[in-house]
Order: C-alpha cells, then structure tokens, then sequence
C-alpha cells in the first residue's frame, strides 16, 4: 500500500536534502517573514524540488507547503511539506534541521517522512506498518516518570508578543523533568520522540507543515498525542503533546497546571 507515494516522498526528500547540505554554511539571501521568522534561497529551491518531483508523479493532488502555500486543485489527497523545518538553525550553521513531507488521504495521515541531510537520518512511516529510521524500525521509550524524563519543546514566533503563557509552562516543566532541549525543528524534535531519545515533547503556534510527518512517525513508534487541553491532535491545532503512554497523563498535567 502506498508504494509509490512513499518512494516518491523518499525520492523527495533526498533531493531537497542535497540542496540543503550544499548550502550549508554559504547561505546568501535571507529574508524575515516575521520578527524572527526566517527564510532563504535555500528553503525555496529545496521546495522547488519537492513541487517538481510531486507533481510530475501525482499531478491531480493538492499540496500544502510553506513557502509556496496551497496548490493544486481541490483534492482528498494533501501533501504537507516543509522544505527546510529550522531555517534559523540553518542559517547560523547549527545542523539541526530537516525535510518535512506527509501525505493526508481523506483528513488521515497516511505517510510522513523527516530526513536530517547532514546527519544522514531518514524517518519514515506508513500508516499501520510501524516506524523506521534508516531502515531500522523504531519504538518510544519506556521512561515512566517525568523526574527521569528529557523533554524537549519550541518557541512560537510571536512569543515576543505574548511571552507570559509560553514561559510559564516552560517554568512549570523545567522544575520536573531530568531535562529539557529547545533543539528548534518540530520536525525532528517528535522524530527524536519517536526513537527514544526525548521522552516527550510540547509546543504552539506551529502549522500543519512543521508536525504532519512527525506525528505519524510517533504515532507509529507507539507515542500518543494530544493537545495542550488534552483533545485529540491533528496538524491543523495550534498546540501539541507528544510523549511515550507512561508520560502523557503526567506531562500534561503540569502543563495545565496554574501554580507550581
């Protein structure tokens, strides 16, 4: 099932990722989006390369991505892409940033797909057949208590803005667990999640590109999701929860919790 489409999103991926590498280290056009939003040449000709690849292959799917938006004709078949997931990493030499491509058949996520060029890790998922990086299958972890826990978390862009809300989950959460990382990609962030080596992660104000692939890959790693509130979570909320089954209840607890 889905042979095609995941080679594809593999072949896509790749591509993008070795335009990223040869980047790398020489970007030379940046432009803000926002206060600390950021895009290069990088992010577009990478998106250029997934769009050219997804289309010729499946012309009739719609597709949602970051730079370009929403193109295509309406379709029950949505390509999620993010051609660069931690531009700012990128930008300023911190190798920690990824392709990001999902495909939603019917409002489900069907596949998903994070590559990391420069360290050479490849997720991948398919609905109902398990989780992979390099090939390797992949489980969360059994870490059960949020003292013996690494989290990791992200930022939105307008915390400059409203800083109080974000900070004082982030106040809440340190004081718990082992420790917690702000690494900057979503992407990767529930990737890590997926193969054990984060116990959980939260964050808001992200869109549908930056988690659609990873949440998959956790799902299929055997991790739960959840919205702040504890809702069910799709690409299309504005926060999420991700985390092994033994941390979630935990988790989100301190997270909407009023005082320490």
């Amino acid at each position: 099932m889905l042979k095609k489409e995941i080679r594809v999103a593999s072949m896509a991926a790749r591509t993008a990722g070795n335009i990223l590498k040869e980047k790398f280290g020489a970007v030379n056009h940046v432009r803000k989006k926002g206060v600390i939003d950021l895009v290069t040449e990088a992010d577009l000709e990478a998106e250029k390369a997934i769009l050219d690849i997804i289309r010729h292959h499946f012309p009739e799917d719609h597709v949602l991505s970051e730079e370009a938006g929403n193109q295509g004709q309406s379709s029950n078949r949505i390509w999620l892409i993010d051609p660069l997931d931690g531009t700012t990493n990128f930008t300023h030499g911190f190798p920690f940033f990824a392709v990001s491509i999902a495909l939603e058949i019917e409002e489900q996520l069907m596949l998903g797909v994070v590559y990391n060029p420069y360290l050479e890790e490849y997720f991948e998922a398919v609905k109902g057949s398990g989780a992979f990086l390099n090939r390797r299958p992949i489980q969360v972890s059994r870490t059960n208590t949020i003292e013996d826990a690494l989290l990791a978390t992200g930022f939105p862009y307008n915390i400059h803005e409203h800083p109080e809300a974000v900070l004082e989950k982030f106040a809440r959460v340190i004081v718990k667990a082992q420790g917690i990382r702000r690494p900057g990609s979503a992407a990767v962030d529930l990737c890590y999640v997926a193969c054990g080596r984060m116990d959980g992660f939260w964050e808001e104000g992200l869109n549908p590109w930056d988690t659609a692939a990873g949440t998959l890959i956790l799902s299929e790693a055997g991790g739960l999701l959840s919205t702040f509130e504890g809702n069910r979570y799709t690409p299309y909320k504005d926060s999420i929860v991700a985390a092994n089954p033994e941390l979630m209840k935990a988790l989100l607890h301190i997270l909407n919790r009023k005082a320490f």
